[in-house]
């Protein structure tokens, strides 16, 4: 049966009450492009009991001196192993993760969690702001956590490898969850080379948000993947500029009920520009639509 992957703050603040034995692990993963770790704004006010994961350090590999694998490359699962438990992950607790930019962050440890075969995580929709709004309790300064017993286990949900992703935008679909203008070629900021895999459609991982950071009606959701051709049935692929945006669709998609398990390229575009022999399609929305 397919789980909704989303939990509103009242939830989460019923589970907390419920006692210590009922109570699940919460994991803060505030992160931004280009902005720091978050891990001053995790010490200011976090939700109570909160974790913090780093990024870089707990939820990407090591890069590359000639950047294959992308900016946030897969981590090994030796590491991710003993990272998550050093975070407090327990093979049979649940965990609820959050942030403060639409779940980006949050995204990327709940695709990573359950591809390492931790099924029972939740997103906190909204993040500390939809909790801040309904006046929750917050606690500040470090929290410290007894090691989890996490260990890997077996999940069918796949990161992709550039052929692969390739194979999808031939014959499935591949969604590049960037901003719009990036895919096609235009206001390139991030990365050394501008455009987009051939065959993949644009679905800004952003658009799929609220203004106030939740997530749209999971009818909405079905409208706006639909319109790409997600329907549930399909084969579908997920991927942006370094993984990122790219679990923040695969979490849309499972909140859509249109999918639970979506593979991502976490590599993603950082990673398909290293191989100057991979194609690269740059087109405008015009030309798109003509």
């Amino acid at each position: 049966m397919h789980r909704h992957p989303l939990i509103t703050p009242q939830q989460l603040a019923a589970l907390l009450a419920g006692g210590p034995g009922d109570a699940p692990l919460i994991l803060d993963v505030r992160w931004q492009l280009g902005a720091d770790d978050g891990y001053d704004a995790y010490l200011q006010g976090h939700l109570p009991g909160a974790v913090f994961v780093d990024m870089e350090r707990d939820l990407s590999g090591e890069r590359t001196e000639d950047g294959p694998g992308g900016r946030h490359p897969m981590p090994t699962v030796d590491d991710f192993e003993l990272d998550m438990a050093e975070c407090g992950v327990d093979n049979d607790r649940l965990v609820v993760v959050y942030d403060d930019y639409g779940s980006l962050g949050a995204a990327r440890a709940w695709w990573l969690l359950r591809h390492f075969g931790k099924f029972d995580v939740l997103v906190l929709d909204g993040g500390i702001r939809a909790w801040r709004a309904q006046r929750l309790p917050i606690e500040s300064g470090l929290r410290l956590v007894e090691e989890g017993d996490f260990s890997v286990r077996r999940s069918r949900i796949n990161v992709l490898d550039a052929e692969q992703a390739a194979l999808y935008a031939r014959e499935g679909l591949l969604i590049d969850g960037r901003p719009a203008d990036r895919f096609y070629g235009e206001n390139e900021t991030v990365d050394p080379v501008a455009g987009h895999i051939p065959g993949a459609v644009s679905v800004p991982a952003r658009s799929l948000l609220n203004p106030d950071g939740t997530f749209l009606p999971a009818a909405r959701l079905r409208e706006v993947l639909g319109a790409v051709g997600v329907d549930g049935e399909r084969p579908v692929a997920t991927y942006c500029g370094s993984g990122v945006q790219a679990s923040h669709l695969a979490l849309a998609i499972s909140a859509a009920g249109l999918g639970g398990q979506v593979p991502v390229y976490i590599g993603s575009w950082s990673d398909w520009i290293t191989d100057p022999a991979r194609p690269i399609e740059v087109d405008t929305p015009t030309q798109a639509a003509g």
